[in-house]
């Protein structure tokens, strides 16, 4: 059986996961972002149970398409900026709409209403995190972090930084705190 797991945003959440549901005597076949394939079939109680474990980690089973499809959008943006590399010009509609098989429009709309946020200022927001993670890291200079997230300029980069966090990217690296979000609370 697929289950499909809210606020999964990284390997860490995929083990915990995948623990949680060996814990409760669940074989997981595969398991990734947002999803997790299982057996054997539990029952509706079984079902409650899992649900239950699972919220008390701060994860959600979803079981309506449409909640369904919104998470498959949230785990395909996080997946895209956080555990691949963005040098390559990346267009996000094409590439959402490649993995979903859905149109732009649509996804968007649905993303939109449910989410009172655009496709496009999620992953800004995304984006801006990944960015203050390798900015606190110090490997990589402004230039180097722009090219690795796809942007067309280091100045880009800057004004889109402090449009959403107030500060430049080099007022944030003097900063003592590190004013990062975890994923599922963006």
């Amino acid at each position: 059986m697929l289950l499909h797991i809210k606020n999964m945003v990284c390997d860490r959440c995929i083990m915990v996961v995948r623990q949680q549901l060996q814990h409760l005597d669940l074989q997981v076949s595969e398991i990734s972002l947002g999803t997790a394939f299982i057996a054997p079939e539990p029952s509706e109680n079984k079902l409650t149970e899992i649900a239950a474990s699972l919220k008390v980690l701060g994860f959600e089973l979803i079981d309506k398409d449409k909640d369904k499809l919104i998470e498959s959008i949230r785990n395909a943006i996080i997946e895209i900026i956080h555990h691949s590399d963005l040098a390559e010009h990346v267009t996000f509609s094409k590439l959402l709409t490649g993995r979903l098989h859905k149109n732009y429009n649509y996804l968007s709309r649905l993303f939109s209403e449910s989410e009172d946020l655009t496709i496009e200022k999620f992953i800004i927001q995304q984006k801006v995190e990944k960015v203050k993670e390798l900015l606190q890291y110090g490997e990589l200079n402004l230039y180097e972090i722009a090219l690795k997230m796809g942007y067309s300029s280091s100045a880009h980069l800057s004004n889109q930084f402090k449009s959403v966090t107030g500060l430049s990217p080099r007022e944030f690296k003097t900063i003592k705190s590190n004013g990062r979000k975890p994923l599922d609370k963006i």
